[in-house]
């Protein structure tokens, strides 16, 4: 009894975020993306927090922002020693593989990109269990880019798939420009909370790296990772929904 009426509780919340973010169509009969914006929120902010392990304590890389990353890899290659054109490289090729690997699956029929979604979270939620592995273990900083980069790539993946609007988890110049351009709206609240959402997961994963060191960010990380993959398999994650009383 206790655990469905929590259970109920959690679903209400994220049924009112997921209304706040897209209000229901159809005279409020359906949410056109489900439960998943809220959802979607959380991984920006897990995204923010991958960052700040990366950048501030890995070389100086970008694992989930790969504008960044690429722009980075140019200053290494001019001769900046401050910087790993390795890591960089090894960041882009993991993160181009993660992402291949979720657009194999779907291509091959084994799901779609919202009956992937709960899955892909769970695998992404085991790598950054593998970093956290790896960071306790002083297993080097490389495996730590190559695993966090991985887990972003089948991120990315199934986000692109799903194309929701506004939410994509890790850009946020071509957000900030529809904000600033677009009059405003409900794609104006949900670029807000996109831009914040990261803002505070890079804020609170740069306080946690620079004064406990990487592995409480990414123990931070594993854990909201964990919590969307359950609720995504759960079922409550992407696909239209009767928005109820």
């Amino acid at each position: 009894m206790g655990s469905d009426h929590a259970g109920n509780d959690r679903g209400g919340i994220l049924r009112a975020l997921a209304d706040r973010l897209f209000p229901p169509t159809g005279g409020g009969a359906v949410r056109p993306h489900g439960l998943v914006p809220p959802l979607l929120v959380v991984l920006t902010f897990v995204s923010g927090l991958v960052d700040a392990v990366s950048y501030l304590g890995l070389d100086h890389v970008f694992v989930a922002n790969m504008t960044g990353n690429v722009a980075l890899l140019g200053f290494a290659l001019a001769g900046d020693r401050e910087l790993s054109g390795a890591a960089s490289i090894l960041a882009l090729a993991a993160f181009l593989l993660g992402a291949w690997a979720a657009g194999r699956l779907r291509r091959s029929g084994a799901g779609s990109g919202k009956g992937l979604f709960g899955p892909l979270v769970a695998v992404q939620a085991v790598l950054v269990a593998g970093a956290l592995a790896v960071s306790v273990t002083g297993g080097g900083q490389l495996p730590l880019v190559g695993l966090l980069a991985l887990g972003m790539g089948l991120q990315n993946a199934v986000v692109h798939r799903l194309a929701v609007p506004d939410l994509t988890t890790t850009v946020v110049t071509r957000t900030l420009t529809g904000l600033a351009v677009d009059p405003w709206g409900p794609p104006s609240v949900r670029r807000v909370v996109s831009v914040v959402a990261l803002l505070c997961g890079a804020l609170c994963g740069g306080l946690l790296t620079l004064n406990h060191g990487s592995r409480w960010a990414l123990l931070a990380a594993l854990v909201l990772l964990a919590w969307v993959a359950a609720l995504g398999l759960r079922g409550a994650g992407p696909g239209p929904e009767p928005a109820g009383p």
